[in-house]
């Protein structure tokens, strides 16, 4: 099972380190430590706790955003339903959920399981932009 510093886990949360560390200081996620003595967060509690913040309402941080959605999308696989040939894998992207099909055959190249890290790429014809 992957697992991610606090570091890593405030990248693809789309928070700071310190509101990561925060949020694990204060039991909202949990922390062990690897054999380097870090406090880092298995893959899968990563994986629940993105969704938990994502159905919260994001992970803001208090400040107003003012993005135009780019293509690639940092973020860690939430679930992975797999049929007979086709598959669905989840992503949340900090307050992205991004769900794709593929093949079931490219989810078991990629080895993509929950916790792990991924990044999502759209390609699309229509942009649309948003501001907060």
């Amino acid at each position: 099972m992957q697992s991610y510093t606090i570091g890593q886990a405030a990248r693809l949360l789309g928070v700071s380190p310190d509101t990561a560390r925060r949020w694990a200081d204060a039991g909202r996620v949990a922390t062990r430590r690897d054999d380097a003595g870090r406090r880092v967060i298995d893959g899968r509690d990563l994986a629940a706790f993105s969704v938990e913040l994502a159905q919260a309402g994001g992970a803001t941080e208090g400040e107003d955003t003012y993005t135009s959605a780019r293509n690639a999308f940092p973020g860690i696989v939430t679930a992975v339903k797999l049929g007979d040939v086709a598959a669905q894998v989840e992503i949340q992207a900090g307050p992205h959920r991004l769900v794709s099909l593929l093949t079931r055959e490219a989810v078991e190249e990629l080895g993509l399981e929950v916790g792990m890290e991924a990044t999502a790429r759209v390609k699309s014809t229509s942009v649309h932009i948003d501001r907060v």
